[in-house]
């Protein structure tokens, strides 16, 4: 295993996961609030939705009926498990963006010949440490190197073994960008995995509005939670005085642009005070919380090769609600 100091990644004895931690503190997430707020229309950034308590909403919400993305990618990745990891090849460095719970990486560790070291990175520490030393206990003759960061953040990988380093980016996460922040997205990432690195990239499909909005407004009201926990987040942490109360989840599918689009509207005329700063909402105004983008498979290849990656192959259920495809980091 490795430890990450000062100095970099050093060799150490044991069967810990271990963590170098960039998590963005407080300040981060003021500032970004505070720019947010006074934007028109108004936003809060979706990279603080994971904290603990957010992180085990989304867990739930990956179990709930109306979700397929979950399901539908597991399904694609055991159902093509040993075509992936041939393609893969030996003795690999897996870093996976967004692990959560790392329920999904477990059907390519099974699948793949003998990988060397296991790279979670994930915005929230606690949730992110669970998971790692759960796979390190599961797998002991792995490597587990757990990096808390945000995806954009200045942060170095571990060193590649025997094998090639492979980023897996599952869960269609790369659809709460914008095309022309997916594009900037891949290329760091084009740039961060290395020129002749893998990317396996889950990436949720084009579909009709009566599957996509059930999916980001359930039943049960656990998508609902998830935003909400946003502004609980806020007070708890920014001193804010949102009043959870006089907000509601919305999640509408705009087909022409090819997005869900996700806002908590105002209930009411209100005021809400964040870091000696005060913002007055109008009833019915709209707080943009985040976007889910949604790709033909074309469309994403395109948006591929402009982010510095050439589509290699790619797999989907029979229904063609789900893709997962496999990219080469050409610079």
């Amino acid at each position: 295993m490795y430890d990450l100091s000062a100095d970099g990644w050093r060799p150490h004895e044991g069967r810990r996961a271990t963590l170098h931690d960039y998590e963005p503190g407080a300040d981060d997430f003021l500032m970004a609030a505070l720019e947010g707020l006074a934007g028109e229309p108004k936003s809060l950034p979706c990279r603080f939705l994971y904290d603990a308590r957010g992180s085990a909403l989304f867990d739930r919400i990956c179990r709930l009926p109306e979700y397929y993305p979950t399901r539908t990618e597991i399904g694609i990745l055991e159902d093509n498990a040993t075509e992936i990891a041939d393609r893969l090849g030996p003795n690999v460095q897996l870093v996976e963006l967004g692990s959560g719970s790392s329920v999904k990486v477990r059907v390519l560790l099974h699948a793949l010949d003998t990988p060397e070291t296991y790279v979670p990175i994930d915005i929230s520490r606690e949730h992110l440490m669970q998971a790692a030393q759960a796979i390190q206990d599961d797998y002991p003759e792995l490597r587990v190197e757990a990096i808390c960061a945000d995806f954009s953040q200045d942060f170095r990988l571990p060193p590649v073994g025997r094998g090639r380093r492979v980023g897996f980016y599952p869960g269609s996460t790369i659809g709460n960008l914008t095309p022309d922040e997916a594009r900037e997205f891949l290329s760091l990432w084009s740039r961060r995995l290395g020129q002749g690195a893998l990317f396996l990239v889950g990436v949720d499909l084009r579909k009709a509005a009566d599957i996509l909005e059930p999916a980001y407004d359930d039943a049960q009201g656990v998508t609902s939670a998830f935003s909400l926990n946003l502004l609980r987040r806020a007070n708890r942490e920014l001193g804010a005085d949102f009043d959870l109360g006089r907000f509601r989840h919305e999640a509408r599918y705009l087909d022409e642009e090819g997005r869900v689009a996700i806002h908590l509207v105002s209930q009411a005329d209100q005021t809400v005070r964040l870091g000696g700063a005060v913002f007055a909402l109008k009833a019915g105004e709209r707080i943009h919380i985040e976007d889910s983008w949604k790709y033909s498979l074309d469309g994403f290849r395109r948006l591929a090769r402009k982010g510095g990656f050439a589509p290699l192959e790619v797999w989907t259920d029979a229904e063609r609600l789900f893709s997962v495809h496999l990219l080469e980091a050409v610079g």
